[in-house]
């Protein structure tokens, strides 16, 4: 049996976890805080292949997607997935993109397609139909978003009930334990080693803090991702919503969650975050202009997630190079496409075939 150790379990690493211990692996996940608790618990969790060139990455969006959907016959109930699709439209400079975008989707078989203002306000009655104005607008029925715990959590429990892997939060991973260039385990922040025939890292933004060997950092260009959330308000969104004054979805219990691009590029990673902050007041005035129905509404809660990005803004999957027994799987889109990285990579350790889809996103492109 093949002692594997999972740094990390947010959604890479609850996936990875499961289909490695489903394949007949000891797995031990280290955690340095708890389930969810990185950047995967603060996502806005789109899930979608939506504006992903080149084709390759397109595809593994894809199926990615296709992988959550079939979780239904693996796991009966799949709470954390809502479907409903997505709407969008533009400001009048960015129209001519977007139909550029729609067309090139549609030529890769996306399901994407121009619905009226009417079949908006039947999907989303209590979005203010004047906020679309004369906008195209865009339906994208297949997809959904995510809640990321609640996935993260169903992942690693199976992986515990069902084949006895072994989840350990509050163990920070410092170093790796190497055995001439070979990886032998992981050490924590207490001091506790953990042996293992290998170690697969899904930290996300912190992959680089696992190994104190400068030789096995992988380039990074972590970007900020703003969210806000509302208390409970009297609006029936149903779906991801993205448009020319805020993107928003659903977050349960009646709450919204809020997102505008803008944001993020006016936020550093060192933002001092609070409720009544100027940005967050902005995204009330915007969300108010999309669903009036909510009323003169507080902010409840800010966060600012730090979305964990190769160098070269592409998913790094795959054996680490300059040495052996350590492999990585970080990627920004995590949230959808976790399901299917996770069986990929018990293929290739577990199965020992080379998968032909991860082809260009092997981290050896960065060390070459």
């Amino acid at each position: 049996m093949i002692k594997t150790i999972v740094i990390g379990a947010g959604v890479m690493g609850a996936s990875v976890a499961y289909r490695l211990a489903q394949a007949g692996a000891a797995v031990t996940v280290l955690e340095a805080t708890r389930i969810g608790g990185g950047t995967s618990g603060i996502s806005f969790a789109w899930t979608n292949a939506n504006k992903k060139p080149p084709k390759t990455y397109h595809d593994l969006n894809i199926a990615g997607m296709k992988a959550h959907s079939a979780l239904a016959d693996e796991f009966g109930a799949t709470p954390w997935r809502h479907d409903g699709g997505s709407l969008e439209w533009a400001a009048e400079p960015d129209r001519r993109a977007q139909a550029e975008n729609i067309e090139q989707l549609r030529s890769w078989g996306y399901a994407a397609e121009w619905i009226t203002r009417h079949q908006v306000e039947e999907l989303e009655p209590d979005i203010d139909p004047a906020t679309i104005g004369d906008a195209p607008v865009a339906f994208f029925p297949e997809e959904g978003w995510l809640d990321p715990v609640v996935y993260a959590h169903a992942m690693l429990s199976a992986a515990q009930r069902r084949y006895g892997a072994k989840v350990v939060c509050g163990a920070r991973v410092v170093d790796l334990i190497m055995a001439g260039e070979r990886v032998t385990g992981a050490r924590v922040a207490d001091g506790t080693q953990h042996e293992a025939d290998i170690v697969v890292n899904c930290a996300g933004r912190w992959t680089n803090e696992a190994t104190r060997d400068a030789g096995l950092h992988l380039p990074l260009a972590p970007t900020v991702g703003f969210l806000f959330f509302t208390p409970p308000v009297a609006a029936s969104l149903s779906r991801v919503v993205r448009t020319n004054v805020i993107d928003a979805r659903p977050d349960g219990a009646g709450r919204l969650m809020l997102h505008w691009n803008p944001t993020d590029a006016a936020l550093s990673f060192e933002a001092r975050l609070s409720p009544s902050m100027p940005e967050a007041r902005d995204l009330v005035r915007r969300a108010r202009q999309l669903l009036p129905s909510i009323g003169e509404v507080e902010p409840e809660a800010v966060r600012i997630a730090i979305r964990p990005i190769p160098g070269d803004h592409f998913s790094a999957v795959g054996p680490m190079p300059r040495t052996s027994g350590y492999y990585i799987a970080v990627t920004h889109s995590g949230v959808t496409m976790s399901p299917f990285l996770g069986a990929v990579v018990a293929d290739e350790i577990i199965g020992g075939r080379q998968r032909s889809e991860l082809a260009p996103f092997r981290p050896a492109r960065f060390f070459n």
